[in-house]
């Protein structure tokens, strides 16, 4: 995968989970989920690029390690949605 499809791939992610979070049930616990899920998705992508826009060698490596945490992060909230039940699973295209 290149570069630009990296790119497009963490912005799809981020605006998935936007509409994910807005169609959440009107409850405290998916509120706070919810945003904590925001958060780190988007910041998914957003990481992503800064690390493409690295100082130096060094540099890069290191944002790359955020956008992994990250990643993980909005893998642990999208967990905490579905097993809570607040979000049934679905199998969905890619």
């Amino acid at each position: 995968m290149d570069e630009a499809e990296f790119k497009r791939r963490t912005k799809d992610i981020g605006l998935r989970v936007i509409r994910l979070v807005d169609a959440l049930p009107p409850e405290r616990a998916a509120d706070v989920i919810g945003r904590q899920l925001l958060r780190s998705a988007t910041s998914v992508g957003a990481n992503y690029r800064a690390a493409c826009r690295g100082k130096s060698r060094p540099d890069m490596p290191a944002k790359i390690a955020i956008v992994e945490e990250e990643a993980d992060e909005t893998l642990h909230w999208l967990e905490i949605l579905e097993e809570s039940s607040l979000v049934p699973l679905q199998n969905s295209p890619p």
